[in-house]
């Protein structure tokens, strides 16, 4: 099996990052109103749904290290074939309990999707170069992820208006076409995902995966030694409490602006693909941003960007307003998440890579719940603004934890990395 060179990992990065994200993309308009629609409160779906974030949190580490032990490959797979199982549970679910058990799959999937596809490109890339630049295939698929979910989102929204199909109620005819994306996923995976010198026997494999704690032990000591790991994972906390102001309080604010919910649900609608799109957009101009002031520089001016944005949604009368900075704020955010992310992968290598990104990954689950409890209970005890205020106020607080990744950047050319190589620490 022959090495692919970076163009050609890019290529297929790219492709399977498409076909990942589509299927999530179809999925946003109708998640939180199919059950509904089958009978289920406001309460019971909440329930329903925090099922997955509790599985996610909990698997997250565990399934990281499968993947840097095992390989990217096998996780990739079985983790569509998961996601396989919870569409199908979605699609026939009618219960609370039913739905539950959906969502928890998703969950279990979520965890094991989370990270090894971009591990195994940065591994590719940096097997043919190890100091490839790797901020512009990072950014690129930040530029298709966006893209993946927008038109998903669209394309669900376009099946939803035909109507039923037979005995398929409207809302669910996405989650079909889905699940069948799903499987051209998984099989594009198995064709064009190559892990040259990995061994798929059963007895290498169970080796592989006595080797997970090991590899979980090692990524949490290499965390330990390196304040620029450190500072990335910690700006996870702030981004995911700081997140619930846009991606959950938009719609409550467009409904206070317009004072009337339905017209706020029709424009949130289009809105939430089109800021997908703007996200596209920001990940497409990163590398050219990097390239003036620096991956780090530009990580960090960019999340204050979008920390302004946020706050700028609090002071407009009209809908408009609400809408440009809304979008603006997802513009920002998709400039600034690949540059994080090169940071993170700056500091790995190949035997912890999967398992620090699931770390990063798992601590955005529990701040986010914080951030829904809390800024709800603002919103609903203050008001809206203020929560949205607070939000802004938490993303621009990690701003400066940027500044040890700064600091290194700035010291490479005289040659004086910062604390340890990465992956030094055993």
């Amino acid at each position: 099996m022959t090495r692919l060179d970076p163009r050609q990992a890019r290529t297929r990065y790219l492709i399977l990052l498409a076909l990942r994200w589509l299927p999530s993309g179809m999925l946003l308009p109708v998640l939180t109103l199919l059950p509904l629609d089958r009978g289920l409160t406001l309460s019971e779906l909440g329930l329903a749904a925090a099922a997955q974030g509790l599985v996610v949190f909990l698997l997250e580490l565990p399934t990281g290290g499968l993947s840097d032990a095992l390989g990217r490959r096998p996780v990739m797979i079985a983790a569509g074939l998961i996601s396989l199982g919870g569409l199908a549970l979605i699609l026939t679910a009618d219960s609370f309990l039913v739905f539950a058990l959906a969502f928890a799959v998703q969950g279990v999937y979520r965890a094991l999707d989370s990270g090894p596809l971009e591990a195994w490109y940065v591994d590719t890339v940096q097997a043919h170069d190890p100091d490839a630049d790797i901020s512009e295939g990072l950014s690129r698929g930040g530029t298709v992820a966006g893209i993946a979910i927008g038109g998903g989102a669209l394309l669900a929204g376009g099946l939803v208006a035909l109507g039923p199909v037979g005995s398929l109620e409207a809302l669910a005819v996405p989650v079909v076409v889905a699940a069948l994306f799903r499987v051209v996923s998984v099989l594009a995976t198995m064709r064009l995902l190559v892990e040259p010198g990995r061994v798929t026997s059963w007895r290498a494999s169970l080796a592989a995966t006595r080797e997970v704690p090991g590899v979980i032990g090692g990524s949490l000591r290499l965390l330990r030694a390196s304040r620029i790991l450190q500072s990335l994972v910690c700006i996870e906390l702030f981004w995911g409490v700081g997140a619930i102001a846009y991606e959950s309080l938009t719609p409550i604010r467009m409904a206070e602006v317009l004072d009337d919910v339905d017209r706020a649900g029709a424009i949130m609608g289009p809105a939430a693909a089109a800021a997908w799109l703007a996200s596209a957009g920001g990940a497409a101009l990163a590398p050219a941003l990097s390239r003036r002031l620096g991956v780090a520089a530009t990580a960090a001016a960019t999340r204050l960007a979008q920390a302004v944005f946020i706050a700028t949604m609090t002071v407009f009368a009209g809908p408009a307003g609400l809408l440009v900075a809304f979008l603006a704020c997802y513009l920002a955010d998709g400039a600034s998440s690949p540059m994080h992310m090169t940071l993170l992968h700056k500091e790995v290598t190949g035997a912890h890579r999967t398992t620090i990104v699931s770390l990063s990954s798992m601590v955005f689950q529990p701040a986010s719940a914080i951030g829904m409890l809390v800024l709800t209970n603002v919103a609903e005890t203050a008001s809206v603004t203020t929560a949205m205020l607070v939000g802004a106020v938490v993303i621009g607080l990690a701003v400066p934890l940027y500044l040890p990744a700064l600091r290194a950047e700035r010291r490479e050319p005289a040659g004086e990395p910062e604390g340890p190589p990465a992956g030094s620490v055993s």
